[in-house]
């Protein structure tokens, strides 16, 4: 009867990373890609062209965090990567909804 919990324990710690950086990939990557179509607003340039760019810049941000999360060595790196991201878009995107972005 012991030996079930400690099975389980087992493949808990084996999967657990896997599943993190599932979510770090599905739901990590969609923020961090959200975060950078809005951050394009920012740049110097007139709006209609701004949210072009962020929407193509939005594909590209997705795919290379997807890779991102897979190819560092562990969940954590991948997580801490996407963090490290994650804060200047978010400032950029702070800056574009204040106001201050594109004309």
């Amino acid at each position: 009867m012991a030996a079930a919990p400690r099975r389980a324990l087992g493949t808990l710690r084996r999967t657990a990373p896997l599943i993190s950086r599932i979510v770090a990939a599905l739901f990590g990557g969609y923020a961090l890609a959200a975060l950078g179509s809005v951050a394009a607003l920012a740049l110097p340039m007139d709006k209609v062209q701004a949210v072009l760019t962020g929407m193509q810049a939005s594909f590209l941000i997705y795919t290379l965090a997807v890779v991102w999360v897979f190819a560092v060595r562990s969940a954590l790196h991948a997580w801490a990567g996407l963090l490290a991201a994650a804060v200047p878009l978010g400032l950029a995107a702070l800056w574009a909804w204040k106001g201050q972005g594109a004309a």
